[in-house]
């Protein structure tokens, strides 16, 4: 959990391994469309930062977080080094949110698991639309940067396992 001080968006950049001939996929939920494309702005803004050409971002939709897992299934196959799974789940007032957080959690767990290409979880479960808005882009930062980040270390990770 990110504690309240905590700016998603800061990391050190001499740190970050040359992401320049990584190639990557980033899914993205259509629910909650305003945090979530706060959430792929920051991720894809990272790793242009941090040297991945436009042409080697591969960008899907999927209508909701319970989808994202098998968008990055399907994602693992297009050839990229790490998959970003975005999304957004605001507590509401049916248990329906704690389905879809499970779901979505442990599905892109079991992928990072049984298949080779690292999925970045980068799904927002907040109880309030202002807790999502202060975390995609708002006053502490983006987690979508913080996904960008872990995302090219992962693809790291493996090129180096």
């Amino acid at each position: 959990m990110a504690t309240e001080n905590k700016n998603l968006s800061e990391y050190d950049k001499a740190t970050i391994p040359n992401a320049s001939k990584f190639r990557f996929g980033i899914v993205v939920s259509e629910w909650n469309e305003k945090i979530t494309e706060g959430l792929y702005k920051g991720a894809y803004n990272a790793l242009i930062e941090n040297g991945v050409a436009p042409s080697n971002i591969i960008r899907w939709n999927v209508p909701g977080s319970f989808e994202l897992v098998y968008g990055c299934k399907k994602m693992q196959e297009q050839m990229v080094n790490a998959v970003i799974a975005i999304g957004s789940v605001i507590q509401g007032e049916t248990k329906h949110f704690d389905f879809v957080c499970e779901g979505v959690t442990q599905g892109i767990k079991d992928l990072n698991v049984m298949r080779e290409t690292p999925v970045v979880f980068c799904v927002l479960t907040d109880n309030t639309m202002q807790q999502a808005i202060d975390r995609s882009g708002g006053k502490h930062g983006n987690k979508g940067t913080e996904a960008g980040i872990a995302a090219i270390k992962m693809a790291e990770l493996r090129k180096n396992s």
